[in-house]
């Protein structure tokens, strides 16, 4: 029988609930479940989406904000032995299409207000209607489930942010998820008092994986929001006693400039997790100085790896506030140059990984696939670098670096000068195509104050070397940017261009 020896991401809940039975789980929405009553819900809902005709291996869509709906929905499929495929709730049109049909998902869980959107294909109601999957789950006889799942069988298919190239579903199995979880348990000291609160998008692994799951496998109470508004977070922070909380740097950086920030006690935070795209260095700085006794948490990684793949923590922060940290547990990775070789400890290079937490390969991308698990490692795409301590440097990533004249920039190190002036409230730096320059540096800003472009690149030419300065200064209302927060640099050449 698979499931005596193997571990599955519905075991993890399964394995709190007859440790904590009663311990609330998880708060949302007026409404919140103890462990065992989760638990319960979950095989409830396995069962329905068996009852639908869905056989193992069957791919699950779910297109929905966050509920408590949309977690029951993911550990149903997990527990029924389907794959669940998490889909941006922003997406309409072509690319909601491609990614409902590149996964061939047969049924897509959806919120009420949603559905219209994927008309001609079944649905099923994630909550707030009749015969949804949240009232299905929420009450009735807990049937016996007929389903083996092993830990080798697909859990998700978790498409890749899609920043330069249409989104690849990352084959996912349980067997991957549930090494990452204890990665993320031990490297970010997760424990069962942190009584966090959830805000990030649940279709994004580094919420979901990174997180919710690892915090219930400790038998944590969670709170969830539906989505991340910075009035009501700051709110809950205050009042809740919530110790734990994690955002994408786009929101660190929106909570603190709210204007609520600094008249608000946040005293009760103890740990602080940023992650999912890259922190701005002065951003940090401003962060670290205005709540003095939080501890924050760099998480990195990308969605092939589960998504966490390095940790900086809070006491290495002093030291290395611009790293990304260290190897978590079950994670093994090199820097190497474009032939493979190991580059020295300080030079920069591709990072690679080997873990158990990877994933099996690209959905029906057997070409991409190859590319990406060439020589035995698995290729990231970012430039990197690692000291001789083992701690890790995010340069960029390798298709963001931008040739100016035939010399390589990181479009980091131009975004961290223009971070440092105060009307600056965040900043886009690409290379678009220039007969004379090859690409030439191009920045976009999203002022917080007044200022003109003229200003920002003397401003620029304090701090950069004249080659790194922009040539060019553009301002904009706002940044395209994927759900977890990472801006669509693709996007902004498309539109530069």
């Amino acid at each position: 029988m698979p499931g005596m020896r193997s571990s599955t991401v519905a075991d993890i809940l399964r394995r709190s609930a007859r440790r904590v039975p009663q311990r609330v789980a998880l708060r949302f929405a007026g409404r919140q479940w103890s462990y065992a009553d989760l638990d319960d819900a979950v095989t409830r809902a396995a069962a329905h989406l068996l009852g639908l005709g869905l056989r193992k291996g069957d791919r699950v869509a779910a297109y929905g904000r966050n509920s408590d709906a949309y977690l029951i929905g993911f550990l149903a499929c997990a527990r029924a032995g389907l794959v669940h495929v998490p889909v941006n709730y922003n997406l309409t049109g072509g690319e909601l299409e491609y990614l409902l049909s590149q996964s061939g998902s047969r049924v897509v869980l959806a919120d009420p207000d949603l559905a219209s959107k994927v008309d001609g294909r079944e649905t099923l109601a994630l909550r707030d209607a009749p015969g949804s999957l949240l009232d299905v789950a929420g009450s009735g006889e807990v049937p016996a489930l007929d389903a083996e799942v092993a830990d080798t069988d697909l859990a998700q298919l978790l498409y890749t942010s899609g920043t330069t190239s249409l989104p690849k579903g990352a084959m996912m199995t349980h067997r991957a998820l549930v090494h990452e979880y204890l990665s993320c348990i031990v490297a970010l000291d997760l424990t069962e008092d942190d009584d966090p609160l959830h805000v990030m998008p649940l279709y994004h692994s580094a919420q979901m994986h990174v997180f919710l799951l690892p915090w219930l496998a400790v038998g944590a109470t969670n709170d969830l929001l539906e989505t991340p508004d910075p009035t009501e977070i700051l709110r809950r922070l205050a009042e809740n006693g919530h110790r734990a909380f994690f955002a994408a740097p786009t929101l660190w950086v929106a909570l603190a400039n709210h204007p609520e920030f600094a008249e608000l006690d946040l005293t009760g935070l103890r740990k602080a997790y940023y992650g999912a795209s890259i922190m701005p260095g002065p951003v940090l700085g401003r962060l670290r100085e205005a709540m003095p006794d939080l501890g924050f948490y760099n998480c990195f990684g990308q969605s092939e790896i589960a998504p966490l793949a390095t940790v900086l923590r809070p006491e290495e922060h002093a030291d290395r506030p611009d790293s990304a940290g260290r190897a978590v547990l079950f994670v093994e990775l090199r820097v190497v140059d474009a032939n493979g070789e190991d580059v020295p400890p300080g030079e920069p290079g591709e990072v690679v990984y080997r873990s158990p937490q990877l994933c099996t390969g690209y959905w029906d991308k057997p070409e991409e696939t190859e590319e990406a698990f060439r020589g035995g490692w698995f290729h990231s795409g970012d430039l990197v670098r690692v000291d001789e301590a083992g701690y890790l440097y995010v340069v960029d990533r390798i298709k963001d670096v931008i040739n100016t004249g035939g010399v390589m920039v990181a479009s980091r190190e131009v975004e961290d000068a223009l971070y440092t002036h105060p009307a600056v409230g965040e900043v886009a730096v690409v290379g678009l195509p220039d007969d004379r320059w090859i690409e030439a540096i191009t920045a976009v800003v999203v002022r917080s104050g007044e200022v003109e472009a003229d200003e920002l690149l003397a401003h620029a030419r304090e701090r950069l070397s004249s080659f790194k300065v922009p040539k060019a200064v553009h301002f904009a209302d706002d940044l395209p940017r994927n759900a977890s927060g990472k801006i669509l640099k693709r996007e902004l050449r498309d539109r530069l261009g």
